[in-house]
């Protein structure tokens, strides 16, 4: 792939998380707000480079994004070395992030899942355990959208590509956009 191709679909996914994204990054920011305003957490899981995500966007709530202000009660389920492997060691590897909704997650509290398939299966699971406690969810995910649309309250689906660097790409930039908007409505 040349890079004027790779330009040119880098482009065409930012224009879709500015145009036709835009009103649900809002939507999303508005939910956690209202969660973190009400005591909830935002769990956050993913595999490989959507792993990473899942921990870059714990960071930046619990820290800070640009704003210095209290922490915000973010946690990523990928971070738990032991915990992780205990439950794949015991259970399945498709069980380590539904077991930690169901021991950590309380009604109110939001889970995003970051899927560029939309099939992992261990996101699905915990998108499962989410909804039978009550929690809301989250899904970040590409090409068509996989299984996880179905399963998520809230859909931030980068449809313009099917290539996982673009689609991460599109990820991390909606991630940005929602941190800076939450900073903006908790600290008025």
């Amino acid at each position: 792939m040349d890079l004027q191709h790779i330009q040119a679909e880098t482009r065409t996914v930012f224009d879709q998380v500015f145009n036709e994204l835009a009103s649900t990054v809002e939507e999303i920011s508005i939910a956690i707000e209202h969660c973190l305003k009400a005591g909830g957490k935002v769990m956050i899981c993913g595999n490989g480079g959507s792993s990473s995500d899942a921990q870059h966007f714990a960071g930046e709530l619990v820290n800070r994004f640009l704003m210095d202000r209290k922490p915000y009660a973010g946690l990523a389920l990928n971070s738990d070395g032991a915990v992780i492997t205990s439950i794949g060691n015991d259970f399945s590897f498709d069980d380590v992030f539904s077991k930690q909704v169901e021991g950590l997650g309380r009604e109110g509290d939001l889970l995003v899942g970051f899927t560029t398939s939309g099939n992992s299966e261990n996101v699905l699971r915990a998108f499962d355990a989410a909804k039978k406690i009550g929690i809301k969810t989250i899904a970040f995910t590409g090409g068509t959208g996989g299984k996880i649309v179905a399963l998520s309250d809230y859909t931030l689906l980068i449809s313009s590509s099917s290539h996982t660097p673009r689609i991460q790409e599109g990820h991390e930039l909606m991630m940005h956009l929602i941190c800076e908007r939450v900073e903006e409505l908790m600290e008025g």
